[in-house]
């Protein structure tokens, strides 16, 4: 394998998040339709003993993290290599950044692992890095129908949020799942259409432990979404606009209100490809 290799970990959105169990063991069952974005953090492996550099807007919140997932990634692929990652993503924040990042990691080195779950219940999909309904404990992916351009904007008040504690304040495990069949998404409306008859379970918990990110909420449907959701435990969420105008608008106008927010506006991302 030759090297320096590149790699892209788009963030994770989870346009739907159903908790639909608790198995015996703790894990809690999912029915989630996942999707990739623009917005991403950046890894690079080089050859060398197993180390990880931090750079980027976000690398302080990782300082310290002697067990950082790029580094069980590359363990788990029985791979020695100087690991940089650029951490452009919030850290705990609903979208998937250390699972990405672990993800890109694997990618880079050319291990499809047979039990990516036992990284983090996001490392499967995100290692395909494409829509996917993601079911069990993250390990049952089905591709999804070809989605539309979605024009997204994605805010989050920069304050750190447990998944544990989210999912430990829910008051009901066992709700219902999506449809068994997906229908088509041939529009931006099919998709607001769909989602509109779905939820994120840790939505209402998350906001009861930290209540700004009802706020954050109101943010996007003041500024024109026409759908606002949590994205996994939080604490980003997301507004759908019209077009990418109405989004540029939308995150300019929240980020002057919030200078203290990391507000971004994004679409959706093609496939992962290694460089």
């Amino acid at each position: 394998m030759t090297l320096p290799r590149r790699e892209l970990a788009p963030a994770k959105l989870n346009l739907t998040l159903h908790v639909t169990g608790q198995r015996a063991d703790g894990y809690h069952l999912l029915d989630s339709l996942v999707v990739f974005l623009q917005v991403a953090d950046v890894v690079q492996i080089d050859a060398g003993p197993l180390s990880l550099a931090l750079t980027g807007p976000f690398a302080a919140g990782l300082a310290g993290d002697a067990d950082n997932l790029c580094l069980k990634a590359a363990r788990l692929a029985g791979r020695e290599a100087a690991i940089t990652l650029e951490k452009n993503l919030p850290v705990a924040s609903g979208i998937g950044g250390g699972s990405a990042d672990a993800a890109a990691v694997l990618r880079a080195l050319g291990c499809r692992p047979e039990h990516p779950e036992t990284l983090g219940a996001d490392v499967p999909v995100c290692l395909e890095g494409r829509p996917a309904r993601m079911q069990g404990v993250g390990e049952m992916l089905t591709p999804v129908p070809s989605l539309p351009t979605l024009h997204l904007v994605l805010v989050n008040p920069l304050q750190s949020l447990s998944t544990p504690a989210v999912f430990s304040a829910m008051t009901r495990r066992d709700n219902p799942a999506m449809p068994d069949a997906l229908p088509e998404f041939p529009d931006t409306d099919a998709v607001i259409s769909f989602l509109d008859t779905c939820r994120n379970d840790l939505q209402a918990p998350a906001i009861s432990l930290l209540p700004v990110i009802a706020d954050c909420l109101s943010a996007l449907d003041a500024s024109g979404a026409r759908l606002s959701r949590m994205s996994g435990s939080g604490a980003t969420c997301f507004g759908i606009f019209a077009d990418r105008d109405s989004a540029e608008r939308a995150k300019s106008r929240i980020g002057a209100e919030n200078p203290d927010w990391w507000v971004v506006a994004s679409g959706l991302a093609s496939a992962p490809a290694t460089h």
